[in-house]
């Protein structure tokens, strides 16, 4: 059965006002697919990368990564999930901001009865990076409580998740922000230290913090602005985690000047490598599932705006005007 649904979809690459509110049609899903109708959706700057161009999609094409809702239909060989569950996910393709749509039913979640939809819609793609970042991505001398690590943009929707989540962990973790504001709402969700990097040298604070010796892990989501001073952060061995370009695109380097700074380490993460089977997704969903539902990490979502209003909600989001999470509201 055919119905139409709003989708916000860009037509070119370029600014927010690329963003087009649009009616298209969505039928059944086929196998291994579910329709699902959101009840609400998550902004990320993964989604400012699809529509600038940063990461190329075919056009026209839907934006979107992140969302929750109620599954409407299921395709043959979906067996997690069935009609009238809840359920939440990150998952490619983009076309999350939406009514409803028909996607790949491998990403979905079901969403525990404790979670409401708009935490479940903006926990997803963040909560599951901040997963694999605190998790997964560990330098060779290992991730043990009391460590130091360095986290940019730790207000932001990935970092107060972070945030909370190193300090259950045992990490020390030093945040980095631009304002006092944005600094003093990082250290309430459990930064140990802060560090305002448009009045301070990030890099020299770092090292007076730990004395002397460094972090063992960066997680930087900023990219361009924040790459060199994060390498001259790590203690010898220490490893650099990328996994975004909210600044822009590192520029590219030479290897041989890893060794001078301590034979460190460098690699570019995305979720999307680790959420690559139904299996590991589950492993990776429940765990976020548990810290949420525990307390230890409480998802604060900021802004919403409804879902018409996405050039107004990336514009904040660009103008690094927001804190927390972001959400759209069908």
């Amino acid at each position: 059965m055919t119905q139409t649904t709003r989708a916000i979809r860009i037509h070119a690459p370029g600014g927010a006002e690329q963003l087009q509110l649009d009616t298209v049609e969505v039928g059944d899903p086929g196998p291994g697919q579910v329709r699902i109708r959101h009840h609400a959706i998550g902004l990320n700057f993964i989604d400012v990368y699809h529509r600038t161009g940063l990461y190329p999609l075919a056009m026209p094409h839907g934006i979107g990564m992140e969302g929750a809702g109620v599954i409407e239909a299921v395709g043959e060989g979906v067996t997690h999930l069935k009609v009238g569950d809840r359920a939440a996910y990150a998952a490619n393709p983009p076309g999350s901001y939406c009514d409803a749509r028909v996607m790949p039913a491998m990403n979905l979640c079901r969403l525990p009865d404790g979670i409401d939809f708009e935490t479940g819609a903006a926990m997803m793609l963040k909560g599951l990076t901040a997963q694999y970042l605190l998790k997964r991505c560990k330098p060779v001398e290992g991730l043990e409580a009391g460590d130091f690590v360095l986290f940019h943009a730790a207000a932001g929707g990935v970092g107060l998740i972070a945030c909370q989540w190193a300090k259950a962990l045992g990490l020390r973790l030093i945040g980095t922000a631009g304002s006092d504001d944005k600094c003093a709402l990082a250290r309430e969700h459990g930064a140990e230290f802060t560090i305002n990097y448009r009045t301070e040298n990030f890099t020299q604070r770092v090292k007076e913090i730990t004395g002397g010796q460094g972090v063992k892990v960066v997680y930087d989501s900023v990219g361009k602005d924040t790459w060199d001073g994060s390498l001259d952060c790590l203690r010898p061995f220490g490893l650099m985690v990328s996994f975004g370009n909210a600044s822009g695109p590192v520029a590219p380097f030479s290897p041989g000047i890893l060794g001078p700074k301590g034979s460190i380490y460098v690699t570019r993460q995305t979720l999307f490598t680790h959420i690559s089977s139904r299996e590991r997704t589950q492993a990776m969903a429940d765990d976020l599932f548990s810290v949420v539902g525990s307390g230890q990490v409480r998802i604060r979502i900021d802004q919403r705006f409804a879902l018409a209003d996405a050039q107004a909600a990336h514009r904040s989001l660009e103008g690094r005007q927001t804190t927390g999470c972001t959400i759209l509201l069908p």
